[in-house]
Protein backbone atom coordinates (compact mmCIF):
# COMPACT_ATOMS: atom_id res chain seq x y z
CA UNK A 1 0.00 0.00 0.00
CA UNK A 2 1.46 3.59 -1.23
CA UNK A 3 1.48 6.52 1.25
CA UNK A 4 1.06 10.37 -0.12
CA UNK A 5 4.33 12.47 1.23
CA UNK A 6 3.09 15.65 1.47
CA UNK A 7 5.43 18.58 0.50
CA UNK A 8 4.12 22.31 1.55
CA UNK A 9 5.42 25.70 -0.15
CA UNK A 10 8.73 26.18 0.72
CA UNK A 11 9.18 22.47 1.99
CA UNK A 12 10.86 19.51 0.29
CA UNK A 13 11.22 15.98 1.32
CA UNK A 14 12.06 12.22 -0.14
CA UNK A 15 10.20 9.00 -0.61
CA UNK A 16 10.88 5.19 -2.03
CA UNK A 17 8.42 3.23 -3.91
CA UNK A 18 5.33 2.64 -3.44
CA UNK A 19 4.87 5.77 -1.87
CA UNK A 20 3.83 8.87 -3.80
CA UNK A 21 4.95 11.98 -3.51
CA UNK A 22 3.03 15.43 -3.75
CA UNK A 23 2.90 19.43 -3.64
CA UNK A 24 -0.20 21.24 -4.30
CA UNK A 25 -0.61 25.00 -5.87
CA UNK A 26 2.28 25.39 -7.73
CA UNK A 27 1.55 28.83 -9.71
CA UNK A 28 5.04 30.93 -10.29
CA UNK A 29 6.80 28.42 -7.51
CA UNK A 30 8.75 25.23 -8.71
CA UNK A 31 8.06 21.88 -8.00
CA UNK A 32 11.44 19.71 -8.98
CA UNK A 33 11.48 16.39 -8.13
CA UNK A 34 14.99 14.53 -8.27
CA UNK A 35 14.09 10.19 -9.26
CA UNK A 36 16.71 7.33 -9.25
CA UNK A 37 14.82 4.90 -11.53
CA UNK A 38 16.62 1.77 -10.25
CA UNK A 39 16.26 2.48 -6.43
CA UNK A 40 13.02 3.85 -6.93
CA UNK A 41 13.45 7.25 -4.49
CA UNK A 42 12.36 10.30 -5.20
CA UNK A 43 12.38 13.50 -3.82
CA UNK A 44 10.42 17.18 -4.08
CA UNK A 45 11.55 20.60 -3.27
CA UNK A 46 8.22 23.38 -3.94
CA UNK A 47 10.70 26.18 -4.16
CA UNK A 48 9.17 30.24 -4.15
CA UNK A 49 12.16 32.24 -5.41
CA UNK A 50 15.61 31.64 -7.38
CA UNK A 51 18.13 32.87 -5.09
CA UNK A 52 18.81 32.74 -1.63
CA UNK A 53 21.47 35.34 -1.81
CA UNK A 54 19.01 38.50 -2.40
CA UNK A 55 17.26 38.20 0.69
CA UNK A 56 18.45 38.61 4.61
CA UNK A 57 15.92 36.11 5.95
CA UNK A 58 17.16 33.08 3.91
CA UNK A 59 17.12 30.60 6.58
CA UNK A 60 14.30 28.25 5.24
CA UNK A 61 16.86 26.71 2.73
CA UNK A 62 13.57 24.93 0.68
CA UNK A 63 12.35 28.24 0.14
CA UNK A 64 15.21 28.84 -2.64
CA UNK A 65 15.96 27.00 -5.88
CA UNK A 66 19.73 27.23 -5.20
CA UNK A 67 19.97 25.76 -1.70
CA UNK A 68 16.65 23.63 -1.73
CA UNK A 69 17.88 21.59 -4.86
CA UNK A 70 21.02 21.35 -2.95
CA UNK A 71 19.42 19.80 0.13
CA UNK A 72 16.90 18.04 -2.16
CA UNK A 73 20.17 16.39 -3.48
CA UNK A 74 21.66 15.36 -0.03
CA UNK A 75 18.76 14.05 1.05
CA UNK A 76 18.00 11.60 -1.87
CA UNK A 77 22.02 10.47 -1.16
CA UNK A 78 21.26 9.72 2.46
CA UNK A 79 18.29 7.91 1.20
CA UNK A 80 20.35 5.66 -1.13
CA UNK A 81 19.72 7.00 -4.46
CA UNK A 82 22.56 6.67 -6.63
CA UNK A 83 23.91 10.41 -7.81
CA UNK A 84 24.83 8.90 -11.81
CA UNK A 85 21.36 7.65 -11.90
CA UNK A 86 19.30 10.89 -11.25
CA UNK A 87 16.61 12.55 -13.32
CA UNK A 88 14.94 15.90 -12.69
CA UNK A 89 11.80 17.01 -13.83
CA UNK A 90 9.68 20.17 -12.97
CA UNK A 91 6.68 21.88 -12.99
CA UNK A 92 5.23 25.68 -12.23
CA UNK A 93 6.72 28.74 -13.22
CA UNK A 94 3.63 30.30 -14.06
CA UNK A 95 3.27 33.93 -14.77
CA UNK A 96 -0.24 34.03 -12.39
CA UNK A 97 -0.66 37.97 -12.57
CA UNK A 98 -0.69 40.69 -15.10
CA UNK A 99 1.90 42.92 -15.08
CA UNK A 100 4.83 44.83 -16.78
CA UNK A 101 7.77 42.28 -18.08
CA UNK A 102 10.19 44.05 -15.86
CA UNK A 103 8.24 43.56 -12.88
CA UNK A 104 10.15 41.27 -10.26
CA UNK A 105 6.42 39.93 -9.52
CA UNK A 106 5.43 39.12 -12.97
CA UNK A 107 8.86 37.52 -14.08
CA UNK A 108 9.21 35.54 -11.21
CA UNK A 109 7.91 32.16 -12.97
CA UNK A 110 10.20 32.47 -15.59
CA UNK A 111 13.54 33.57 -13.17
CA UNK A 112 12.27 30.35 -11.22
CA UNK A 113 12.56 27.61 -14.27
CA UNK A 114 15.65 29.18 -15.38
CA UNK A 115 17.39 28.83 -12.12
CA UNK A 116 16.24 25.37 -11.55
CA UNK A 117 17.44 24.51 -14.86
CA UNK A 118 20.80 26.47 -14.48
CA UNK A 119 21.46 23.94 -11.02
CA UNK A 120 20.87 21.07 -12.44
CA UNK A 121 23.26 22.02 -15.09
CA UNK A 122 25.85 22.85 -12.47
CA UNK A 123 25.00 19.92 -10.36
CA UNK A 124 25.31 17.37 -13.58
CA UNK A 125 21.88 16.21 -13.42
CA UNK A 126 19.72 15.76 -16.77
CA UNK A 127 16.16 17.42 -16.93
CA UNK A 128 14.11 14.64 -18.70
CA UNK A 129 11.02 16.44 -18.58
CA UNK A 130 9.11 19.88 -17.74
CA UNK A 131 5.35 21.90 -17.18
CA UNK A 132 6.31 25.26 -16.90
CA UNK A 133 5.19 28.76 -17.72
CA UNK A 134 1.79 30.02 -19.20
CA UNK A 135 -0.37 31.56 -16.50
CA UNK A 136 -2.32 28.62 -14.68
CA UNK A 137 -1.81 26.60 -10.99
CA UNK A 138 -0.76 23.05 -11.10
CA UNK A 139 -0.72 20.34 -8.47
CA UNK A 140 1.45 17.50 -9.21
CA UNK A 141 2.57 13.98 -7.74
CA UNK A 142 5.77 12.08 -8.53
CA UNK A 143 4.45 8.00 -8.49
CA UNK A 144 7.59 6.69 -6.65
CA UNK A 145 7.39 2.66 -8.13
CA UNK A 146 7.32 4.45 -11.42
CA UNK A 147 8.57 7.54 -11.75
CA UNK A 148 5.85 9.16 -13.55
CA UNK A 149 5.07 13.05 -12.66
CA UNK A 150 1.47 13.81 -12.83
CA UNK A 151 0.32 17.43 -13.66
CA UNK A 152 -2.93 18.23 -12.77
CA UNK A 153 -4.73 21.55 -13.29
CA UNK A 154 -8.23 22.86 -13.16
CA UNK A 155 -10.52 22.63 -16.54
CA UNK A 156 -7.41 20.64 -18.29
CA UNK A 157 -6.41 17.06 -18.55
CA UNK A 158 -4.26 15.23 -16.22
CA UNK A 159 -0.37 15.37 -17.85
CA UNK A 160 1.84 12.87 -17.28
CA UNK A 161 5.55 13.54 -17.83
Amino acid sequence: MSHIVRVGMADLNVCKAPDIITTLGLGSCIGLTLYDPRAKIGGMVHYMLPDSTIISDNSNVAKFADTGIRELLERMMQAGASRRLLEAKIAGGARMFAVSRSSLVGNIGEKNTIAAKKILKELNIKLVAEDTGLNFGRTVELHCATGEFYIKAVNKPVRII
